[in-house]
């Protein structure tokens, strides 16, 4: 009875305590929509600090590295990114190289029937387009090439389209995000929804947005992926995770940025 009342109250087993978060003012002033909150609100100023110093945020070090990969000739074709995008930064009638494409993403694509994100976009470019070999997920180039894309969104605020095709994908990230899993019992809404604000230990839930992602984590010591930190939570309520760019991942993914609607890309953002 006291193992199955422990299981339960995973969350109360954890040992969360009441702290409300601080309502932060950051470099562009839109931290707060509404009723949802970056997780740069509830981080420790001097973490803030760390984010907002583009000589001190060392995610930077993946973006220039990004920057570099993009005009890299890479694969069977002959081809670079820069060769069918141009200029990453750049807006030339009308048309982007990069800039304001990471708020819409993921999208639902045509030819897979269902959702993609960024890293499966780079990688269907890479693949199909430069006839090169795919990233792999959490490796130094697709961090890198996945921050610096996003990077070009930074400040705008994300944008995501539920409507049409993509809607039952964003009902089974809902249904994912809700589902309590593991030995714990518990689902993401749990800590992210239920208990934002609260502390867990030495540590401060967040809204768990998907806005600074990927992300620089000072415990990772490099930029990490949203599906890298779906796999830590999944394990840390002793559940086993699932593949990155899984379906499950994906789905779940378009319903947490989703979430995020509104919010400015941080990238690369800087948490504990």
């Amino acid at each position: 009875m006291l193992h199955r009342l422990f299981i339960l109250s995973g969350v109360a087993a954890l040992g969360l305590v009441a702290m409300p978060p601080a309502s932060v003012a950051g470099e562009w002033g839109a931290y707060e929509v509404g009723d949802i909150r970056s997780g740069y609100t509830y981080a420790a100023e001097e973490t803030r600090a760390i984010q907002d110093d583009e000589f001190g945020n060392p995610g930077f070090i993946w973006v220039d590295y990004g920057e570099e990969l993009w005009s890299d000739v890479d694969g069977a074709a002959g081809k670079s990114c820069e060769s069918c995008h141009g200029d990453a930064s750049a807006m030339k009638d009308g048309v982007s190289g990069m800039k304001g494409v990471a708020t819409k993403y993921p999208v639902f694509s045509e030819s897979m029937g269902k959702p993609i994100n960024i890293e499966q976009q780079i990688n269907n470019c890479r693949v199909n387009n430069m006839e090169a070999d795919p990233y792999k997920w959490e490796s130094k180039e697709m961090l890198s090439m996945t921050t610096y894309v996003k990077y070009q969104s930074h400040g705008m605020p994300v944008n995501v389209d539920i409507s049409g095709a993509i809607a039952p994908f964003y009902e089974k990230g809902k249904n994912f995000y809700y589902k309590r899993r593991g030995q714990l019992d518990m689902a993401c809404s749990n800590c992210h929804v239920d208990n934002a604000g609260n502390m867990i230990r030495a540590n401060l839930l967040s809204q768990g947005m998907a806005n600074g992602f990927p992300t620089y984590r000072l415990k990772w010591q490099k930029p990490g992926s949203l599906h890298r930190r779906f796999r830590g939570c999944n394990k840390q309520v002793r559940a086993k995770p699932y593949a990155n760019g899984s379906d499950e991942y994906v789905n779940l993914e378009v319903f947490l940025t989703h979430r995020s609607n509104g919010l400015p890309i941080e990238t690369p953002a800087v948490r504990n």
